[in-house]
């Protein structure tokens, strides 16, 4: 009885939960309760006082074995209530109910309690009984885990082509393990570093659980990189020929997986050695993979004539570019890589010091798009120059360490950025001078009557003219595709902007208007005129207002533009009628 220890499952190959140590102490306390009041009976007593009296040898040892009884005792009924505060702890850590999420809130408390009981219990403060405790933790840990996703439940999972959600799964699963670790050192750290125990005597079943979680996570995420090949379509001359080869791996992959996944085991269970046999053998074969995938990488590289075909391959093969071996072979080529992007470098800017200067003289040759303006249409240009050298720079800085470490890399950069440069600031300069017309010509243009008088022969009046001037119409497409490009404009420009429904409303009108004013004026003849000159008189009225009074910035000026195409309209229904009447009247003429 007296040499019972909790430690004696763990030695033997079992692997207790913390409830276990609780109930261990609960029996531990009850026994030596019972047998201290058999020691303390009547009847034993009469056999001591016979003994002593007898002047036996077993007087000395029997009084030692009360002792220790009763020390024992003291220490089972002690450790008893100190981990009975634990109970309800260790209750929810062992709960198959719980999210295993939810698990991770427990470790704070649980390590606050443990050292708390170290600190005032008697008893319960020695390596040895933490280490069991520790250890039993890390089993119920091991135990929830393994219940929230064991191998049967991996397999499923990579069966129903979903390795993504075992790798979730398992990833939650090594974060816990982590978590519960890095409690148990902070407090390590509180105790003023009394818990001098190694890390090796505490976690070693749940770090060789955390290696299996590693291994198998190697394992879905090598299915998840692989699942790209089915979809791989290599183009160029050898594009068929290197895609059968990429389907052949694939199809080989598939059945080296399935192989793997017919294990008679739970892989989740660390006691099963034969994983590692397992595993091995299949990492060993998708080395072998690797290696031809690399193969057909270089060929099809090779096979590639731009730098954009060969980025194209590269992104085809994305989820595997990180794999060692494909990664070593790929760093063979990054000189080619550089070396193609930095003569397409050379030739950006030759290309853009030519356009600049079409651009500059407003030449027909210029690489302007033809239904743009002009500041829009440069900037449209120039942005197409730079996101032509701006997606391989970002594929080469992301594609591999050992490129960026490389002095041709370093070339590039410096290439990269002075043409950048040029690039952006020819883009300001070009969008500060248009600001500054903006700013300058704005106001003045606003300023302008709406209308204007035009001299011509066939109406001593003149014809009338919108005086909408052609410079605000470009301003106003400017701002247009400025701001479908996400580029701040002046605040003037910005706010001419918001009325351009209301200029087009308006200058439309304007343009019926004087069309019909000034065709009535040109096809009334000089002895119809008088007949019409109060109607003339009440047109040139309604319109004198627009002419000498009324301006682009002024208010009322939808009310003006209704009455006068009210009198305007009515004028010119007039005179069409009379007109019509005209003919009719003509052509009954000629029959008599």
């Amino acid at each position: 009885m007296l040499k019972r220890d909790p430690e004696s499952a763990l030695k033997n190959g079992k692997h207790p939960d913390p409830i276990t140590e609780i109930n261990f102490w609960k029996d531990q306390s009850q026994d030596l309760i019972s047998i201290c009041k058999q020691l303390g009976s009547e009847r034993i007593k009469k056999v001591l006082k016979f003994l002593e009296q007898n002047k036996s040898t077993y007087t000395g040892p029997f009084s030692k074995l009360q002792k220790e009884v009763q020390i024992s005792r003291a220490e089972a009924t002690e450790n008893f209530l100190y981990l009975e505060t634990l109970l309800d702890l260790f209750n929810q850590l062992t709960d198959a109910a719980q999210e295993l999420n939810e698990m991770v809130d427990l470790f704070i408390p649980i390590m606050h309690t443990i050292l708390l009981i170290w600190t005032y219990s008697q008893h319960y403060n020695t390596p040895a009984r933490l280490v069991v405790l520790i250890r039993e933790i890390c089993n119920a840990i091991i135990n929830r885990c393994r219940a929230s996703i064991d191998g049967p439940t991996i397999f499923g999972f990579i069966g129903a082509d979903e390795p993504k959600t075992a790798d979730d799964k398992l990833t939650l699963a090594l974060d816990v393990c982590t978590k519960f670790k890095d409690a148990y050192y902070e407090y390590k750290q509180k105790s003023k570093n009394q818990w001098k125990i190694t890390s090796n005597a505490l976690f070693v079943r749940l770090d060789s659980f955390s290696e299996r979680c590693q291994d198998i996570m190697h394992l879905t995420s090598t299915i998840m990189q692989f699942s790209q090949l089915q979809r791989i379509d290599i183009g160029n001359t050898k594009g068929k020929t290197l895609t059968a080869s990429v389907m052949q791996i694939y199809s080989e992959f598939t059945k080296a997986v399935e192989t793997f996944t017919s294990v008679p085991y739970d892989i989740m269970d660390i006691e099963k050695r034969e994983f590692d046999d397992d595993f091995y053998k299949f990492r060993q074969r998708i080395k072998e993979l690797e290696r031809r995938i690399a193969s057909i990488l270089t060929q099809g590289f090779d096979d590639s004539d731009t730098i954009i075909g060969k980025f194209k391959l590269l992104d085809s093969f994305k989820s595997l570019l990180n794999r060692p071996i494909i990664q070593d072979e790929l760093e063979k080529k990054h000189i080619t890589l550089l070396e193609l992007y930095k003569q397409d470098l050379k030739t950006v800017g030759t290309l853009f010091m030519e356009g600049k200067a079409l651009v500059d003289k407003a030449d027909e040759r210029s690489p302007i798009f033809k239904n743009l303006p002009p500041i829009s249409g440069a900037l449209s240009w120039t942005n197409g120059l730079l996101e032509r050298i701006k997606e391989p720079m970002d594929k080469l800085s992301v594609l591999s360490q050992s490129i960026q470490d490389r002095e041709e890399f370093k070339d590039v950069q410096k290439l990269y950025a002075s043409l950048c440069k040029n690039l952006k600031d020819y883009n300001t300069s070009k969008v500060a001078l248009w600001e500054k017309g903006v700013e300058e010509t704005t106001e003045d243009q606003l300023n302008k009557f709406l209308l204007y008088r035009e001299p011509t022969p066939k109406a001593t009046e003149g014809f009338v003219r919108v005086n909408f001037d052609p410079v605000l119409v470009r301003i106003l497409r400017e701002v247009k595709y400025l701001l479908l490009m996400d580029i701040e404009v002046p605040e003037r420009a910005q706010l001419l902007f918001k009325k351009v429904d209301v200029y087009r409303t308006q200058t439309g009108n304007l343009e019926i208007i004087a069309n019909m004013y000034n065709e009535i004026l040109s096809i009334l003849l000089p002895v119809e005129k008088p007949l019409l000159a109060e109607r003339i008189e009440k047109m040139n009225n309604s319109l004198q207002q627009g002419i000498d009074t009324l301006k682009w910035n002024s208010q009322n000026i939808d009310p003006f533009i209704n009455k006068a195409m009210s009198v305007v309209t009515d004028q010119d229904s007039l005179v069409k009628k009379m007109k019509d009447n005209i003919k009719k009247i003509e052509a009954m003429m000629q029959t008599w």
